[in-house]
């Protein structure tokens, strides 16, 4: 993910919050060390691959040393993520407050990173001393050593924050925003006793009402689910803490989570090599003479080069440089750029490798493979929408000078791109068929990025090699925290028995399963726009898809709908951080870019409704 706009969600790195970085300097060795982990993650399931496919000797340790590493990668990359102010956090409400209101605001959001990070260290302790109990299987060692890493990595980051919060705030707003805090914890554990009465009462006014009030606030997205679910337990059950951190740690270490952070270092390999424009050019060079063409080679450059990187941030980026030249000089008026953009993005989600996928098949238990081949269907039936409605707004392009690419320049453009076009379709014949997992495919699909971008693309120098894996660590850091307090806020939403009595409501609204599709869309849409996708899958999932279940709509069916919903949500202005992301990268203001954005939302929304009402688009082909 990259910086959005100051007025949405966002990953900010503005150069003047970087400089206040407190000991940004002396975050070198947990950088290295992340690094290092990073490399040691993709050299062990690598290896991990080469003895079970080439050797036939599988090697029964990796995976549990695999998994060790993977925590601690998370819990240094959530560390290097709050040093470099990158975690996911709604910033569209703070531009609406008075600036001298603002510092205190930003103060405020500080301390409460703090206050959650501090109010776990404790029961994260008590956790790891209990693992020292528990022995791992293959290896044969304390499970402590892969539970210290929640110590550390909470530890590390209390200390950045604080810091943070001293360098950067007055000491005028420390005080009161400590005072804050003081009051409202003081005025929880005052009225606990009522709390403990209220029964589900208390899910709109800490699971919800806390969350949101810190949401509007600036406060990243994990720790707002984190403080959420901290004052929820606390105040109004009888429930220790340090379930809480098991729960986080649960939420974080998935074997399948594992390929999160490779994807991700795939799309930077994507990028760093050209690969991704390699592919643009010859889409280019094929489709860029006819109507509307330079409209299908965007929404086809998406389709592809997402196969590769998994990251609609990356899509974006690679596509939009290579093409909104040459559709500017054919008369596309630049709102109509960002929007087709934004929902070419939207639409690609579901191409594999999605990292949305892949965490939704670890949540809701839905095979991986079954999700890659629907979601590759999904995407074209999205696809074609969006295409029809770009040819009728095609009408006034100009075609002057437009000739068609001679047979010598879409040869050559082919050659170039055919190791990158190759990578796609290697992720999504082997996920798909059940050749090997997807974690397993993301290792190979890196050796093989690096390997072809270094031969055929010119290669990536150590130095921006190494920062690669450092953006990498802090990225999935970020997205895995968000997974752990996600799924800490979720199953305390599950013990309430609220789930039990939403499904029984639920199974009786009229209408059937079509009706309930409609309210997932409605959820799932609003959950995007809000929450992002990841957080919202992860909150929802476990409570709506035994619903769907109930009602005897397919799991791969349903995640297709949930996935798409959430997807028009998160490019839906004015909040939608995907719509932001578009515009920052087409250099549009989404003030002129948000009237046309609306017309392929709609398109979008009619491909949904065709998938939800159409069960055989998802799985006729299972």
């Amino acid at each position: 993910m990259t910086a959005a706009s100051n007025n949405t969600m966002t990953v900010d790195t503005p150069a003047e919050v970087l400089d206040a970085r407190p000991g940004s300097r002396l975050m070198w060795p947990v950088e290295a060390a992340a690094s290092i982990l990073l490399v040691l993650v993709v050299g062990l399931l690598l290896a991990g691959v080469i003895s079970r496919y080439v050797l036939s000797l599988p090697i029964v340790w990796i995976d549990e040393a695999a998994s060790i590493s993977f925590l601690w990668l998370a819990m240094l990359g959530s560390a290097i993520a709050i040093d470099r102010n990158e975690h996911l956090r709604l910033t569209i409400f703070l531009g609406m407050i008075p600036e001298r209101a603002r510092d205190f605001v930003n103060a405020l959001a500080l301390l409460v990173v703090a206050t959650v990070l501090l109010a776990l260290i404790v029961p994260a302790s008590q956790y790891v001393q209990d693992e020292w109990y528990v022995t791992s299987a293959a290896l044969n060692i304390p499970m402590s050593f892969r539970a210290s890493a929640i110590v550390v990595g909470l530890a590390l980051m209390s200390v950045i924050a604080v810091g943070h919060a001293i360098r950067v705030a007055t000491l005028a707003n420390l005080a009161a925003a400590i005072a804050v805090i003081a009051a409202l914890a003081a005025f929880g554990w005052l009225l606990s006793p009522l709390f403990l009465t209220l029964g589900y009462a208390n899910i709109p006014i800490f699971l919800v009402g806390v969350v949101a009030v810190c949401l509007l606030l600036g406060v990243p997205i994990a720790f707002c689910f984190g403080i959420g679910t901290i004052a929820f337990i606390s105040f109004s059950t009888h429930v220790p803490m340090i379930v809480l951190v098991g729960r986080i740690d649960e939420g974080m270490s998935s074997l399948i989570l594992l390929s999160v952070p490779i994807f991700v270092l795939l799309g930077c390999v994507l990028d760093a090599t050209g690969m991704g424009k390699a592919i643009v050019e010859f889409m280019a060079s094929l489709l860029g003479h006819v109507k509307a063409g330079m409209s299908y080679v965007l929404l086809g450059s998406l389709f592809l080069v997402s196969g590769i990187s998994g990251s609609k941030v990356s899509d974006m980026a690679t596509v939009a440089p290579a093409l909104f030249p040459e559709m500017k000089r054919r008369g596309h008026k630049p709102k109509e750029m960002i929007a087709l953009l934004a929902t070419g993005a939207a639409m690609a989600d579901t191409v594999p490798p999605s990292i949305v996928l892949i965490v939704l098949g670890s949540v809701a238990g839905v095979s991986i493979a079954a999700l890659f081949t629907s979601g590759f269907v999904i995407a074209m039936v999205l696809l074609l929408v969006l295409a029809v409605l770009a040819r009728w707004k095609a009408s006034g392009e100009s075609m002057e000078g437009v000739h068609r690419a001679p047979f010598s320049v879409v040869w050559k453009t082919l050659l170039v791109s055919a190791p990158a076009l190759v990578l796609p379709f290697l992720i999504r014949g082997a996920v798909g068929g059940g050749v090997a997992t997807a974690t397993e495919v993301s290792t190979i699909a890196v050796l093989y990025a690096l390997v072809i971008g270094a031969l055929f693309y010119g290669g990536i120098g150590a130095k921006k090699f190494y920062a690669m894996l450092v953006e990498t660590a802090a990225l999935s850091g970020a997205i895995l925290l968000i997974l752990g307090t996600a799924s800490a806020m979720a199953w305390a939403l599950t013990q309430t028995g609220f789930a039990n009595r939403l499904a029984v409501y639920m199974t009786d609204l009229p209408g059937g399963w079509f009706s309930f599709m409609i309210v997932t869309i409605a959820v799932f849409m609003v959950l995007g726009c809000v929450l992002e996708g990841l957080p919202a899958i992860v909150l929802m999932a476990p409570i709506m898809f035994p619903i769907a279940a109930r009602l005897g709509i397919n799991d791969v069916h349903y995640s297709m709908v949930v996935v798409t919903a959430m997807n028009i949500g998160l490019m839906a202005p004015p909040i939608g951080i995907g719509f932001y992301i578009a515009c920052k990268i087409g250099d549009v203001s989404p003030d002129e870019a948000m009237s046309a954005i609306w017309p392929y939302l709609g398109a979008l929304l009619v491909g949904l409704l065709l998938i939800a009402a159409i069960p055989a688009l998802s799985i006729a082909y299972l």
